[in-house]
């Protein structure tokens, strides 16, 4: 199995992440035309509570993995860093069983906190049986996930990349292939298409986990699977505490973008119920913004999720040799790959919202209105994500837990706030739940930046100069596409025209974008000389002599 250095590991797991998200995107077009606005508000509903609890049981034990694995791989502690990777698979199998059961078990109580007083649109007892179903997926899920985090702990990125790729195929077609067949075929009720639908995330994370299992079946000698009579001097009640304190912050990090989630559903669904909205376009504004929307977000939050995996074993070992030169060099890189490539992202989706939201759910001026600065809370995620990460690395525990708690609490005290307010102006009260999510990630990430700049002499003087010299790329691609846009109106609701429309103005944007910033110089500074110039190399024909 071949390891990756950092830039090679981020882009390696960057464009898995990408893959998958993209495939994530694309397959709700078909998939909401199938299911329908109420289906598509009972998958979401459905899907919130399964990612908030699937983070529980494998956002944090997985990297936390990543990270024990190649601490102890760096200080050649091969026997204790096994004996950690077989005590995880228990602990996760317990957390996973308890999860399943609690979800199985009070499904019913969690449909009515979702649904409340609202009607009109699907009822708790909808809601409690597709939570039982997806609820499956949580025996599996989790021991797919702690084995991808032993293959990062090595740095071995290619193998838990693939099979990001091909648990996402597995789910999709599951999906798509069941709920076309259950309601376009058999004609029966959306109910039980989203039932069938749910059931892909339990038959996919199955798929994907026979396959890394598979491809390690012949790499066990070399990842130290083989059984040893040396012992090193660590204790097994060591271990379980070091999974849990590196566990516990990496849980925090990676499901407050779900607890977000759930609270902004819950808030929205509340106030705008409150404010006398009709209960069916309550369901479609609050599962627009926590569901729909972020799942065209995706293709900006996978920079910062495919640089997390390569990201978080670089840190570790640069903290575990105390070169803190080198965490600071790649905690900045990490920024300016955020800055670089999700800001102008952000920007063509502001633009483009209209026609990309009639391409994947159909013409919404509401849609329209909240995919425009939805995709802003998906730039402010990425930050969090990467300096949330970060901490963790360094073993910044109380960090962690401040920076999220602080952010999480703004949130959720600005949420009711800014709705009510924006509902007494011009601007839509549904744009402060988004807002306030914003100003929490953004407000968590600037907490840890200045801690880290204040107690470890991290500085971003670097990274704020490439920031403003992006801005100059971002201004001429948006000038470029306004104007485009003014010279090429669009007005059909065909989602072919629109497809080819948003493809035309993408292409023009990215490569004026990338044209502008390469002409700077920015790429290559990005990248680094040496691995620019070995991109380039490949990418340029070689001459027959």
């Amino acid at each position: 199995m071949k390891k990756s250095s950092f830039i090679e590991g981020t882009i390696i797991a960057t464009l898995s992440v990408f893959i998958v998200k993209i495939l994530g995107m694309l397959y709700v077009i078909p998939f909401y035309a199938i299911i329908g606005k109420n289906g598509s508000a009972l998958y979401a509903y459905a899907y919130s509570i399964y990612v908030m609890f699937l983070d529980i049981s494998t956002a944090g034990i997985p990297l936390a993995i990543s990270k024990i694995i190649n601490e102890y791989h760096t200080l050649g502690m091969e026997e204790a860093k096994v004996r950690a990777y077989k005590i995880s698979k228990k602990v996760v199998s317990i957390i996973a069983i308890a999860i399943f059961l609690l979800l199985f078990i009070f499904a019913e109580p969690i449909g009515k906190l979702i649904i409340g007083s609202l009607e009109g649109g699907n009822t708790y007892a909808d809601v409690a049986s597709v939570i039982r179903l997806i609820s499956l997926a949580i025996l599996v899920v989790p021991f797919y996930s702690i084995t991808k985090g032993f293959l990062q702990g090595h740095n071995i990125i290619n193998i838990s990349s693939v099979s990001n790729v091909i648990e996402q195929v597995v789910r999709i077609a599951v999906i798509l292939i069941g709920s076309y067949l259950s309601i376009c075929i058999l004609h029966t009720d959306y109910r039980i298409g989203v039932k069938i639908a749910v059931l892909g995330a339990f038959i996919g994370g199955l798929v994907a986990y026979g396959y890394i299992l598979y491809k390690m079946r012949d790499e066990r000698k070399n990842l130290g699977l083989v059984e040893t009579k040396k012992k090193d001097k660590v204790t097994d009640k060591e271990i379980v505490k070091k999974i849990f304190s590196y566990a516990i912050p990496f849980i925090i990090i990676n499901t407050i973008a779900s607890i977000y989630g759930f609270t902004d559903m819950l808030s929205i669904l509340r106030m705008l119920d409150f404010l006398g909205f009709k209960g069916t376009d309550v369901e479609f504004i609050a599962t627009s913004i926590t569901t729909w929307a972020p799942k065209i977000g995706m293709v900006i939050t996978s920079v910062a999720m495919g640089m997390t995996v390569s990201l978080i074993p670089t840190i570790v070992n640069a903290f575990t040799l105390k070169k803190w030169d080198e965490v600071a060099n790649k905690l900045n890189k990490a920024l300016q790959m955020i800055i670089f490539i999700s800001i102008p992202m952000a920007i063509g989706l502001t633009v483009l919202a209209k026609p990309v939201w009639t391409i994947f759910y159909g013409e919404s001026h509401i849609g329209t209105l909240v995919l425009s600065i939805s995709v802003w809370a998906s730039v402010a995620l990425n930050f969090y994500m990467i300096t949330g990460s970060t901490l963790q690395s360094l073993n910044k525990f109380k960090l962690v837990y401040f920076s999220g708690s602080v952010g999480f609490i703004v949130n959720l005290i600005l949420n009711i706030v800014l709705m009510y307010l924006f509902s007494k102006t011009f601007i839509p009260a549904f744009f402060g739940a988004v807002v306030s999510t914003i100003i929490g990630y953004l407000l968590s990430s600037f907490i840890a930046l200045h801690n880290l700049h204040k107690n470890n002499n991290i500085t971003y003087g670097k990274t704020v100069k490439i920031f403003l010299r992006c801005l100059v790329p971002n201004a001429i691609m948006l000038i470029v596409i306004l104007a485009i846009r003014l010279l090429i109106p669009i007005t059909s609701v065909s989602k072919l025209v629109n497809v080819l429309y948003v493809a035309f103005i993408t292409i023009i944007g990215a490569a004026t974008y990338f044209g502008v910033a390469y002409k700077m110089g920015l790429i290559e500074e990005i990248l680094g000389k040496g691995y620019f110039n070995k991109i380039i190399k490949k990418l340029t024909p070689k001459s027959k002599n």
